[in-house]
């Protein structure tokens, strides 16, 4: 069967992460959720979404397709359900599509007109952008129990503290001396070649995925995710970085998101709870102002390729979009557009020429090419989010 990744209605509540990949490229816990679709189904699966990401993320169509609503998280209930799907018919949370039976070149399809199946069962929904961060500790605790599955650690250095060993584990070429792990409150993943440095303090639930570093004397708090390639230090407390971002220095991020290639200069804060503890709002796009979340901890979205220069401080409840750079004393406002250049005292556009230079040395630092595509779709941004910002 060929398992195909649809965004569904949930992608215009998970921008500005979603201005630059499909809802199945987010992170959360572990793996992706793309990744746990296939490591559950045992098969590669391709995308349904917006026309501009289609060249790097291409959908792939068979004879006989299962399409799946990526802002829901597998389990095996759900899986075993979705793999006896036959045509005609449809899975569905109440009024909301997870998964629907469709043949090769059906383009009108009227879900009214299949046999609705309901999923009573219980599984994770990614629907907007703070869940991100919100529902990372039971991610973290079931991909931990997919990942580790009948597989031994690596055992923990001698000189490493670890509480609660039991709920630890280590893949090859980790290396982390002189650390402290607290798994009592949830697991600690420690992915391939990673490093954790001397005086580190970690509590789980807490993932750091291949190739990633923490600096020396970092605090992080779980529930907490570090993305492949992405350098971090400070203190983080239940936030989730995606690849190749660095937050390399002394600070606070908590209760926040980071995408890809992000870079938080020194000392640079969040604030993730307001003076008078009130609920946070955060900016939405469909909306065009700011929205209720229900939560009391908020920090920052800072969406993919955006910088901040030493010593920035965000207000809780700030939505950075792409491209963004950001620097200069003072709180910035609580919605930075997408190629916004400035800080407190105004911003102006940072144009897509400036953009592509900086972003071109920064993926080279990495080893990464800076693609035609990569290009294309950050000018494609660039234009759909033009009317946020101030010419």
């Amino acid at each position: 069967m060929n398992y195909i990744l649809f965004d569904g209605p949930s992608r215009n509540n998970l921008l500005p992460f979603t201005y630059t990949r499909p809802v199945a490229d987010i992170r959360v816990g572990i793996f992706t959720i793309r990744e746990k679709w296939e490591t559950f189904l045992d098969t590669t699966t391709t995308t349904v979404t917006e026309d501009y990401l289609s060249d790097k993320f291409p959908m792939v169509e068979m004879d006989e397709n299962v399409m799946v609503n990526a802002s829901y998280l597998p389990n095996l209930e759900l899986v075993e359900m979705i793999k006896t799907l036959v045509e005609d018919q449809a899975i569905f949370n109440g009024e909301d599509v997870i998964a629907f039976f469709a043949n090769k070149g059906q383009e009108d399809i009227d879900l009214n007109t299949y046999t609705a199946l309901e999923f009573e069962g219980e599984c994770l929904k990614i629907e907007n952008t703070w869940d991100i961060f919100s529902k990372n500790g039971v991610a973290i605790q079931e991909d931990f129990e997919l990942i580790t599955k009948d597989r031994n650690s690596q055992p923990i250095p001698e000189m490493t503290v670890a509480f609660h060993s039991e709920n630890i584990f280590i893949e090859e070429g980790a290396k982390l001396p002189l650390c402290s792990l607290n798994a009592e409150n949830g697991p600690i993943y420690i992915g391939r070649n990673t490093e954790i440095m001397e005086g580190c303090m970690i509590r789980g639930p807490f993932a750091l995925c291949d190739n990633a570093i923490v600096k020396m004397s970092s605090k992080i708090y779980g529930p907490t995710t570090i993305g492949p390639f992405s350098k971090v230090g400070g203190e983080i407390d239940n936030s989730v970085i995606f690849g190749y971002s660095s937050k390399g220095h002394d600070g606070f991020l908590g209760n926040s998101v980071l995408g890809e290639w992000c870079n938080l200069g020194a000392d640079t804060n969040t604030s993730n709870l307001k003076n008078n503890y009130a609920e946070v709002r955060l900016w939405d796009y469909q909306t065009e102002g700011f929205a209720k979340t229900g939560l009391q901890f908020c920090g920052l979205m800072m969406a993919d390729h955006s910088k901040c220069g030493i010593n920035t401080m965000f207000n809780t409840g700030t939505v950075v979009g792409v491209s963004a750079n950001i620097f200069g004393s003072g709180f910035p406002r609580n919605f930075v557009p997408s190629f916004s250049w400035g800080g407190k005292a105004g911003f102006t556009t940072f144009l897509t020429r400036k953009v592509f230079e900086v972003t071109k040395v920064v993926m080279q630092r990495r080893g990464v090419e800076f693609t035609n595509q990569e290009k294309e779709i950050l000018e494609y941004v660039f234009e759909e989010t033009k009317k946020y910002r101030r010419e």
